[in-house]
């Protein structure tokens, strides 16, 4: 143990020195009774070590080792002839068995000599940053040193590399010097870089692209990008900007992180919350929860990711619920705030998002639940008379009959084209893709004269197309279906409201029901389709025909009003306060009186024609704070699942076949989320900002 140290010693003391080191080691360990290596482990005595050692250094020639190492490690001394003053305290690592001298971390002094080479001092004069008098840049405390300061003067000010003090004195005392500065100290390249890094990582996110776009794309483009338009020395500047596989992954950690931080202080000091959660099977098997959230920050009501995590296990309604409950108590959310949930599982249906909904409801007391209305709309539009119904099923066969097989497709591609058609494909019909409906029949009608062509006699289904009874009925189901699909897409999008929605479906019903007294009349200028149709063959359409598309536009009108009932609406005041006369019962008296205010203010009056109304009522927290946050609790509720049904379409094209292992919640984060990462705050927090860190 004694002779480890003797041989460092050996290189750098006389003969003197170390004898008196071994002797006095030597009792030391024979007063204590212990092996060295066991004194050294025992907690209570590390002091007294740490002491002795220092002590019998610090004696030694104002000499200082630097580090005793291993056997198996190859030993090599650092000497370096100080003060006993700047003498580090002596740690010692006893799983190592090294010693290692710490020292404090230097500052460099200001001295009056500096100002040759046309620099002051800034701050604390113990620990001061250089500033040029000249161009007003200040550099790190560790750029105090001549050689530094005359760099800069001679690099970046040459003219003046031959001026005498005086001058730069007279230009510090000048009166543009004398003003309050404003200065910023200029980051470093390793900072500078680092924040680079996070900001391609950043877009990196956005877009959904694999992590090692950044340095097989990205990083060559801009170094021939700054090539061509600066020149080589600041090109090869791009070369510290890391951007690997794995830097890219942790920075979208780091900035999912952020975001998160930011969203969780949000929700802790609004009001209230509404939740939209549903649940999906991704391309590796997994099992994956979407939760949203609609909250008020502000002066406005904003909506954002609170989860996206997978479910490992069973992926139960209880699994669901504990998998939002967990992530609730560890931000410390209270569940009090919860007003609404919105899911895709109706009050009729049991499964495992409706029991997820009311172990929800369970915690929450307060709040309510809701079914998309999407949703409703999609499971009213289904009911039609029994022939509508044949010739959508006989479309779908005709058009997968071409779709499912690639060399139809390509001989129906080159027709087209050599017929001169507007389009060269059919689209493809799917019951997911409900939304497309219109869009693929008007396609296939708008096709038939190509169709016709190309259509083999041996398949049963071609001489649908030389049908005009059949043709009649497919224009018909063309036009209703693109209204349908119109209605739909405008009740999709954010800040969508219960009142949104109600109101478009109020404008459909009505649209209906005068549909169907048109056609009664044998009208039919409101379906174009169909109109230019029986143009273009002159003639008319039969009354079987007629009587079917009354009883469709009936029915579902129907529907419609079985999915979305008419009721009375306590939260009228809610939708326009300027028309409200008598006491709403939602309301007592107090907020009454406060509506009564604010409606008669011009100025809230001339705002609510102005502003949307989430944005209205969010704006008047602050004057009308009772009424206001009683209207926007109204509002927060989720009308539609538009927000969950897009973030899966974004986490399957971020988490494809060929990136089955990724881990896709820190980019959903990103790229769901409204919320804009601090880059600053994140590099701040760096202790060590280093290019390949």
């Amino acid at each position: 143990i004694i002779s480890r140290p003797l041989c460092i010693l050996s290189y750098n003391f006389n003969t003197f020195v170390i004898l008196n080191v071994y002797s006095k080691l030597t009792m030391f360990c024979t007063t204590n009774s212990l092996p060295m290596d066991l004194l050294l482990k025992q907690g209570n005595l590390k002091q007294e070590v740490e002491s002795f050692c220092y002590q019998i250094v610090s004696e030694s020639n104002d000499q200082k080792v630097g580090i005793l190492q291993n056997e198996d490690e190859q030993l090599q001394p650092s000497v370096s002839k100080k003060s006993e003053g700047e003498l580090s305290r002596v740690k010692f690592m006893s799983n190592s068995n090294k010693i290692t001298f710490s020292k404090k971390p230097k500052r460099r002094k200001y001295d009056e000599s500096y100002l040759s080479f046309g620099f002051t001092y800034f701050g604390n004069r113990d620990a001061p940053h250089a500033q040029c008098v000249l161009c007003k840049k200040i550099l790190s405390n560790s750029s105090l040193a001549p050689s530094k300061l005359r760099r800069h003067l001679e690099t970046k000010h040459a003219a003046y590399k031959d001026k005498d003090i005086s001058f730069f004195k007279q230009h510090l005392d000048s009166p543009e010097n004398n003003k309050p500065p404003a200065p910023k100290i200029v980051n470093t390249d390793n900072e500078s870089a680092t924040e680079a890094s996070y900001n391609v990582s950043y877009h990196i996110a956005l877009s959904g692209e694999a992590h090692t776009i950044g340095e097989l794309l990205i990083k060559p483009c801009a170094k021939d990008v700054v090539m061509r338009m600066f020149d080589e020395q600041y090109s090869k500047k791009i070369d510290a900007v890391q951007l690997s596989n794995s830097t890219v992954a942790r920075r979208i950690k780091d900035l999912a992180a952020d975001i998160e931080e930011e969203l969780v202080c949000r929700l802790k000091i609004c009001d209230g919350f509404s939740l939209q959660l549903d649940e999906s099977a991704d391309v590796s098997g997994l099992a994956v929860l979407l939760v949203f959230i609609r909250y008020r920050f502000n002066k406005s009501i904003e909506e954002d990711l609170l989860l996206c995590e997978s479910l490992q296990s069973n992926a139960t309604g209880e699994e669901i619920f504990n998998c939002i409950n967990s992530f609730m108590q560890k931000h410390e959310i209270e569940w009090e705030k919860c007003v609404d949930v919105c899911s895709d599982a109706s009050r009729a249906v049991d499964g495992k998002i409706a029991e997820a909904v009311t172990l929800i409801k369970y915690v929450a007391p307060e709040s309510t639940s809701s079914h998309c209305l999407l949703y409703r709309h999609a499971l009213a539009v289904k009911v039609m008379p029994t022939s509508l119904k044949n010739v959508l099923d006989q479309a779908v066969q005709i058009i997968n009959y071409i779709k499912a097989r690639p060399h139809q497709s390509r001989l129906l591609k080159i027709l087209c084209e050599e017929m001169g058609a507007q389009h060269t494909a059919l689209l493809l019909n799917t019951e997911v893709r409900w939304l497309s409906r219109g869009k693929v029949l008007v396609r296939l009608f708008e096709l038939r004269r190509e169709l016709l062509v190309f259509m083999d006699s041996a398949f049963r289904l071609s001489d649908c197309i030389t049908n005009s009874s059949w043709l009649l009925r497919l224009a018909y189901l063309a036009d209703i279906f693109t209204k349908l699909n119109e209605v739909n897409l405008s009740m999709q999008g954010k800040n969508v409201t219960v009142f949104t929605v109600f109101d478009k479906m109020s404008s459909l019903l009505r649209k209906l029901e005068f549909w169907a007294s048109s056609v009664e009349e044998e009208n039919f200028d409101c379906f174009p389709t169909l109109s230019d149709f029986l143009t273009e063959i002159n003639s008319t359409v039969d009354k079987d025909i007629c009587s079917a598309i009354v009883q469709h536009l009936r029915g579902l009108r129907s529907a419609l009003l079985k999915y979305f009932p008419v009721t009375n609406d306590n939260n009228a005041w809610v939708r326009n306060p300027f028309t409200v006369t008598v006491k709403p019962a939602s309301l007592v008296a107090r907020d009454y009186e406060s509506l009564i205010d604010l409606t008669s203010d011009s100025q809230v009056k001339q705002n609510f024609s102005e502003l949307s109304l989430n944005d209205f009522w969010s704006s008047l927290i602050q004057e009308y704070p009772s009424v206001a946050r009683r209207a926007v609790r109204v509002l927060l509720p989720f009308a539609t699942m538009h927000l969950c049904e897009t973030g899966f379409s974004y986490y399957a094209a971020t988490k494809t076949k060929y990136r089955k292992r990724l881990d896709a919640a820190p980019h959903m984060r990103i790229r769901l989320s409204n919320i804009t990462p601090n880059i600053k705050r994140i590099c701040d927090k760096k202790t060590q900002k280093h290019c390949s860190h």
